[in-house]
């Protein structure tokens, strides 16, 4: 699902050094792999490459059997359409209700409003968020704003959910029901890549951890609790 091959990534003005050095890693499909590290190890450039925003300065990337190599610019809306990615701070339309922040991401791409119509409930149940749909991101709490984004997100049905710092603004109890939500859509499927700062989740999860420190993988491991 996803195959990185000895990928270094180096900006020029990084003084010579690298944001990423050598990494190899491969995901299965269907894993839940919590990705952790200390401000500057590398791990947004990882998400980065992944959803192709940045390219690597050396090194093979495939992610579901797309060799990225050989991927042409034309052809990067198709990949991110197969990659959800949920960020810290939301990034939800204000002026729009939770059905149409959720139903944007399906209109952008050409989506019959008939097609919007059956997807978007069905997607906002899978979020715990049923009768939330004509509510504004201002009346919701931080937990219910992130798992409208978690929405938006997977509405188009991706193979892979990037979860970048996913529970970062929120507080544990809704934190948690953010995290519950990843579980599920996990369970259904989708392969999820998650990254935090929160030793309680990494230590409760007991997913498989990887750690990366200035820019190297430097340990991967199952059920593995927190290790800085």
């Amino acid at each position: 699902m996803i195959l990185l091959d000895r990928v270094t990534k180096k900006y020029p003005r990084s003084g010579g050094g690298s944001a990423l050095d050598r990494i190899s890693l491969h995901v299965d499909p269907k894993e839940f792999v919590i990705v952790i590290g200390q401000s500057g190890a590398g791990k947004t450039t990882l998400l980065r490459l992944l959803t192709r925003e940045e390219r690597p300065s050396t090194g093979k990337i495939i992610v579901g059997g797309i060799d990225y190599d050989k991927l042409k610019d034309k052809n990067i809306p198709l990949l991110r359409r197969k990659i959800g990615v949920v960020f810290q701070d939301f990034k939800l339309l204000p002026n729009k209700t939770v059905f149409e922040n959720v139903a944007f991401a399906l209109e952008i791409v050409g989506v019959s409003s008939r097609e919007i119509k059956h997807t978007v409930p069905k997607v906002l149940e899978i979020v715990n968020l049923k009768g939330k749909e004509n509510s504004y991101p201002r009346m919701l709490s931080g937990g219910e704003r992130q798992r409208v984004a978690i929405a938006r997100a997977i509405v188009r049905q991706p193979r892979i959910l990037i979860a970048d710092e996913p529970t970062g603004n929120l507080d544990p109890k809704h934190a948690w029901d953010v995290i519950k939500v990843l579980e599920k859509i996990n369970r259904y499927g989708t392969t999820v890549l998650l990254t935090t700062h929160n030793q309680d989740i990494v230590n409760k999860l007991k997913r498989r951890v990887v750690t990366i420190k200035n820019g190297k993988v430097v340990s991967d491991r199952a059920n593995a609790g927190y290790k800085s």
